[in-house]
């Protein structure tokens, strides 16, 4: 006689760049055990690996493609698969800042970490008075690439890499250029002929990005400073 199968529950949220909604079911202690190994290893492509691969088994919605959606998608989607999964709060170090030396553990509640969306921020950044320049979000896949499999290993390389990555178009009044349609080469020199200012208006894209964010107050036990500790992105929480 087969033995009996576990019915899983199923939950509903709606996805920060597209206001979508999305369904998922917790993961399992198969994919658990994915991610225990990933944080083991503490290499942050492994982990970042990891937990694409539980939510393309947890993301129930047909068509999502997990490698293409903004980085902030997959943070927020990852906290709340967690959440349903072994628990609504997180236990988090905090370094207290007034020593910045000092941690402390502090428990945080899942449902109030919210995507941070700054309201002067556009996906189009005007870099003079005909050309503008629409950009795309970085996707977790970009992210690996530029941050974890670049061989170039400068900041600066891995920037420009990362702008080139994410034009989605250039135009001015007249035309315009599809990146899909234009070469890399091509685009790296564009990039490269801007002058600074221009540059600085671009990093403001992804400055501005909405984040994964939540304000949490500590105090530290040896000096009893209290202190308000801004915790943003994924990593954050699992420090």
């Amino acid at each position: 006689m087969p033995l009996p199968k576990v019915n899983t529950p199923t939950y509903e949220l709606v996805l920060p760049s597209t206001n979508k909604k999305i369904k998922y079911r917790p993961f399992l202690v198969r994919e658990e055990k994915i991610l225990i190994m990933a944080l083991e290893t503490e290499d942050a492509k492994q982990i970042t690996s990891s937990v694409i691969e539980i939510l393309n088994a947890c993301i129930l919605t047909r068509g999502i493609k997990i490698e293409k959606l903004a980085t902030f998608d997959i943070e927020y989607l990852f906290l709340n698969v967690r959440a349903k999964s072994v628990g609504e709060s997180i236990d988090v170090n905090v370094t207290c800042p007034d020593d910045n030396k000092t941690t402390v553990e502090v428990k945080v509640d899942i449902d109030s970490i919210k995507i941070i969306k700054n309201k002067n921020h556009k996906d189009t950044v005007k870099l003079d008075d005909t050309l503008s320049l629409k950009l795309n979000y970085p996707s977790i896949e970009q992210f690996i690439e530029n941050n974890f499999e670049s061989s170039k290993g400068s900041e600066i390389t891995s920037t420009l890499d990362m702008i080139t990555s994410c034009i989605d178009m250039i135009y001015n009044d007249e035309e315009s250029w599809n990146a899909s349609e234009t070469p890399k080469k091509d685009l790296e020199e564009f990039i490269e002929q801007l002058n600074t200012k221009q540059f600085r208006v671009i990093e403001g894209f992804f400055d501005t990005m909405p984040k994964l964010s939540h304000s949490i107050k500590v105090k530290n036990p040896k000096t009893d400073v209290e202190s308000t500790v801004v915790l943003e992105g994924l990593a954050a929480f699992f420090s």
